[in-house]
């Protein structure tokens, strides 16, 4: 390894807002409000305030997921919290998640808010009865590997996908580290995956959708430009596990939602309703589940 740079760490660190790349302006290390808001808010039970990242898709595909299957109470407004411009630290939404990270959920009915995507998945397949098993090991098993997930995905986003893709400089080392680590990730999951049909059995749940916007894209090819590096061809049983989710309609429509980037045909900036999808073709909708 050759990335001596000769640092060495201050007896106190002090925050250098700059030194971070593309993303440094949407961390800071102290919590709280930075401006006063308050957030819109739908007729609907449920409000998702959100952004179509991996981890916002997790909850927008277990929602249409809840919506296709004929449960009205899952009808949601979802309206986008613009973290490249700070709106995850405004007054409104800190009130629902003071970890001023996306996603976040209010239940209107309840009065209950819901923060961390793993925690929203879990509370809304207790609510609805649904894409969580009842039997005792089943259960135990899918909740295995929510956790794994949420465990490990930030060495895929934070690790490898902030040093590979977006950190100002590149450095072997973090580089280095981190990819052996999702290797090793992906490598876990096509075990698992060479054994049963689904993350943790053969029925499809809240495990696989907390998984497949973070690895099922990886081993697509289609995150942070890493597919030749990664070698994701290889991981055959996951992919073959993410290419069948790509292709359930309420994951196209999950992965649409809160999305400001890419074809127009592929973003709903704002949902409202189940007829908001009406202006997409079923055509439209199958070219989003290939890209």
């Amino acid at each position: 390894m050759s990335d001596s740079t000769g640092y060495e760490p201050p007896k106190i660190w002090t925050w250098d807002a700059e030194s971070g790349g593309e993303w440094a302006k949407i961390n800071r290390p102290i919590a709280g409000a930075t401006h006063e808001a308050e957030l819109p808010q739908g007729a609907h039970p449920l409000q998702l305030y959100s952004l179509g990242t991996p981890n916002g898709q997790k909850v927008t595909i277990l929602l249409e997921e809840l919506l296709a299957l004929g449960e009205s109470g899952a009808e949601y407004d979802a309206y986008p919290i613009d973290i490249s411009k700070g709106a995850q630290f405004s007054s409104g939404f800190v009130a629902v998640n003071p970890n001023s990270k996306i996603p976040a959920l209010m239940d209107v009915q309840t009065g209950s808010r819901v923060f961390e995507s793993g925690a929203i998945l879990l509370y809304l397949a207790e609510k609805f009865g649904q894409f969580l098993p009842k039997d005792p090991a089943k259960r135990t098993e899918v909740m295995n590997w929510l956790f794994w997930l949420q465990g490990s995905a930030p060495y895929l986003g934070g690790g490898f996908g902030h040093f590979y893709a977006y950190a100002p400089e590149k450095f072997e080392y973090p580089i280095n580290r981190f990819t052996m680590e999702v290797k090793r990730q992906m490598d876990v999951l096509d075990r698992e995956l060479a054994e049963h049909t689904y993350l943790g059995g053969e029925e499809y749940t809240i495990a696989d959708m907390a998984t497949w916007p973070w690895y099922g894209n990886l081993v697509r090819g289609k995150a942070y430009e890493a597919g030749e590096f990664l070698q994701v061809e290889s991981y055959t049983h996951l992919r073959r596990w993410a290419d069948m989710i790509a292709e359930r309609p309420a994951v196209i429509r999950g992965g649409m939602v809160n999305r400001p980037w890419g074809p127009p045909e592929r973003q709903l900036l704002e949902r409202h309703d189940a007829s908001d999808f009406e202006l997409r073709t079923q055509d439209k909708l199958q070219d989003s589940s290939a890209e």
